[in-house]
């Protein structure tokens, strides 16, 4: 008897399980939640290098802290700060360490301005004493400690205010600020977004000066959005953006003296006709500060070295590019003033040690491969850490070498995608990983060996749930095309027969320098790709030429002609999955989301003999719409490539489309205006073209918040299924949305 009982568990048990695996992933669970992975957030290592610090959030009382934990243990300490025992403040979502760690400043109300400006209020929280104290009355940017914790420098209406903390006197140390015209310490629209930074201001090691940029932003043209809101009445959204070609901010380098309350405009000794200074970033020395100026074809960059005591200035490295040079974040001062650099000049990104006159001591990193993130050098073991695609250019892994080049160390083990965070003292360091197949986990290994010390946190949980559903493998390849082995994923469906067809749906980015086949765990659209897996559809990505980290000559050889090999590539690509006997060529389509909508409208107009269906999502549609720092980058000005603009351009080749497409664009799209959209549109009415579009009012360039994504997939689906799906699965789907919305 007992054994029988036991057969007829084991039989219930897996009859569970097959059924479990048999759930849907739905666009619904896709959007709220359902697969979120769990993370560390706010990172911070502290400065003796045995503890590091966390952002929690404490769901039951909705307040925030700052948690101090032993690497060593991975156990909590304590908790240095909750928003629960401030009364200042209910919350606070960010936060920074002075140097001594004596004093954090936290962020709280933030709400935001572009990509990556806010407006917040800030707080400063005294350890010792737990006092606290607002840096400002009103919503500030960029707060910042000099590096002996006394003041906070920060940016308010275009200008620089600087706060003293022993006294609590506030000097405002520009006047000139004012909206649209000149600003000051902050980045403008075009700098944020392409140069990736906001606080353009930094403080010397002195603590007794601070550089920083100023826009001079008049004569830059202005574009407005119409903000619909839920008024009678619309208002508009007016800035400056700098269009290819168009005059960029005049740009220039400053150093305010807290001695003598003093600011002076730095010279360098070169003319410059239009520049830009991407990077500002002062030396060990209390009065070198270095600046990166770059020519406006982005073809030279120059590395200035600026005495600001004796007003002179030399250049330590002048770097040149037939097509452009990248702009590099790691720069890094050693204690004797040598510095570390990374450059693409032999073919590829690695990394270089010279002298502090700029002499090349020796390259540190060499090979066909790139480096991908720099982390750091410990001096006191003479190692450089960093991250690198040795090990397959879809992965990532995490190295250690000495400054002469020798004794390189892989410290990561697992295949796939790894990222570090090290302590202070460089004794560990914790492991972000993930794969295709591995949900995101947090290790803490031995900065020596690599070794595993801990495991910290993982998604198994995740894991688990992710079981009970019908997946599918993301199988990664290469494929042949044009000369070139590029990199492919491909999702079939969980009940693949390869005796059917399938209809094939491609998706693809393809902007420069870009990558979207690497072994890492799923974002939103991974889910979705596996739920149109589910509906009967093959799911396809390749990355073709001019994406990244495969060498320079691969990612620049699109220069001038943005759009014309990248999609010769999806052309042939999709040509040659055609052929493969479980694809039916007559039901291939393809999307993308800004430049992936630029793609996906040229690949259905002049790939109309290959793709039955497109959507573009925030297309650019002309680069002569967009902005002047990212398109004169691979382009060169209108001016000067005018045939480069046009001849790649979707509204050039309107009269050539054959298939169904449907365009989607945000109404508050700053970044790839709506007025690329409208254009096509208008190109297509006269044309007389069919085709279907959606606008999400006040959305900006990611059309999102609310139930607005879910309800753009919802439209997307349908459309696959309405022009690549057969008829009995439309129909099937229509009923299925019927019951929903009934239900």
């Amino acid at each position: 008897m007992k054994r029988q009982k036991l057969s007829l568990f084991v039989c219930l048990f897996f009859t569970t399980f097959l059924f479990t695996q048999e759930k849907e992933i739905t666009l619904k669970l896709i959007w709220n939640g359902t697969f979120r992975t769990e993370g560390m957030d706010v990172l911070h290592s502290m400065a003796d290098g045995r503890q590091y610090s966390v952002l929690n959030l404490d769901r039951v009382t909705r307040s925030t802290s700052i948690d101090i934990y032993n690497y060593k243990t991975l156990k909590k300490l304590k908790t240095l700060v909750s928003s629960s025992d401030i009364d200042e403040l209910n919350y606070f979502t960010n936060y920074t360490f002075s140097n001594d760690e004596s004093k954090i400043i936290l962020a709280t109300d933030e709400e935001p301005i572009y990509r990556r400006s806010s407006l917040a209020n800030y707080y400063v929280y005294n350890v010792k004493d737990r006092s606290v104290i607002a840096v400002s009355d009103k919503k500030i940017q960029e707060p910042t400690f000099s590096p002996d914790g006394t003041k906070v420098a920060y940016g308010l209406n275009n200008n620089l205010f600087v706060k003293d903390l022993q006294s609590g006197k506030t000097t405002q140390i520009t006047f000139d600020g004012e909206k649209n015209k000149i600003i000051n310490g902050i980045t403008d629209w075009v700098y944020e977004e392409e140069f990736a930074f906001v606080r353009a201001f930094e403080w010397n090691v002195a603590s007794n000066k601070l550089a920083f940029l100023r826009f001079d932003e008049t004569n830059v043209p202005e574009f407005s959005m119409d903000i619909y809101g839920e008024g009678l009445y619309p208002t508009q959204q007016v800035f400056k953006y700098p269009k290819a070609g168009e005059e960029n901010a005049v740009v220039s380098l400053h150093v305010y003296d807290l001695a003598t309350n003093k600011s002076k405009q730095v010279e360098v000794g070169k003319q410059y006709n239009d520049f830009y200074i991407p990077r500002i970033k002062w030396s060990n020395k209390p009065d070198v500060l270095s600046a990166q100026f770059m020519n406006r074809h982005q073809d030279t960059l120059d590395l200035w070295m600026i005495n600001t005591k004796t007003n002179t200035t030399r250049i330590a490295i002048a770097e040149n590019d037939p097509a452009y040079v990248d702009v590099t974040d790691n720069l890094t001062f050693l204690k004797d003033n040598s510095f570390i650099w990374t450059s693409e000049k032999d073919g590829y990104n690695h990394i270089y040690h010279y002298s502090e006159a700029g002499e090349l001591i020796n390259q540190v990193t060499k090979g066909n491969w790139e480096v991908t993130n720099y982390y750091g050098y410990d001096e006191a073991n003479d190692k450089v850490f960093y991250q690198s695609v040795e090990n397959g250019s879809i992965n990532r892994d995490v190295y250690a070498i000495k400054l002469n080049g020798r004794d390189k160390t892989r410290l990561t083990k697992n295949e796939g995608t790894n990222d570090a965070a090290f302590s202070a003292d460089f004794s560990y360091f914790i492991n972000t990983f993930s794969s295709a197949t591995t949900p995101t986990e947090y290790t803490l290994n031995s900065a020596a060996s690599g070794d595993l010390t801990k495991s910290i946190k993982d998604n198994d949980v995740l894991s688990q749930k992710l079981s009970e559903y019908k997946t599918s493998k993301k199988e990664f390849s290469t494929i042949h095309v044009n000369g070139n082995d590029l990199n492919m994923w491909m999702i079939k469906p969980a009940n693949f027969d390869a005796t059917k067809q399938y209809p094939l749906l491609m998706y693809q980015y393809s902007g420069p320098g870009s990558q979207s086949v690497a072994n890492r765990w799923n974002g939103a659209n991974d889910y979705w790709y596996q739920h149109l897996a589910q509906q009967g559809y093959v799911i396809v990505c390749v990355d073709g030429r001019g994406t990244g980290y495969k060498g320079a000559a691969f990612k620049k050889m699109t220069q001038l002609q943005l759009g014309k090999y990248e999609l010769e590539d999806q052309i042939e690509a999709a040509k040659q999955l055609g052929d493969l006997p479980y694809i039916d060529a007559s039901r291939i389509g393809i999307w993308g989301w800004s430049f992936g909508g630029f793609m996906s409208s040229n690949a259905l107009f002049k790939g109309n003999d290959v793709f039955k269906m497109a959507i573009a999502v925030a297309p650019v549609t002309s680069w002569r719409f967009y902005d002047s720092i990212y398109t004169e980058r691979y382009m060169t000005t209108p001016q000067e490539n005018a045939e480069g603009y046009d001849d790649n351009s979707p509204l050039s080749h309107v009269d050539k489309l054959r298939g169904d497409f449907l365009l989607v664009h945000g109404s508050a799209d700053d970044n790839v205006h709506l007025q690329n959209t409208m254009c096509l549109v208008e190109a297509l009415i006269q044309a007389d073209k069919p085709f279907e579009w959606a606008v999400y009012p006040d959305d900006n360039h990611g059309i999102y918040g609310g139930n607005t994504r879910l309800h753009l997939y919802k439209k997307m689906t349908r459309f696959i299924h309405e022009n690549l799906g057969d008829k009995r699965q439309v129909e099937g789907k229509k009923q299925e949305e019927a019951i929903e919305i009934k239900g």
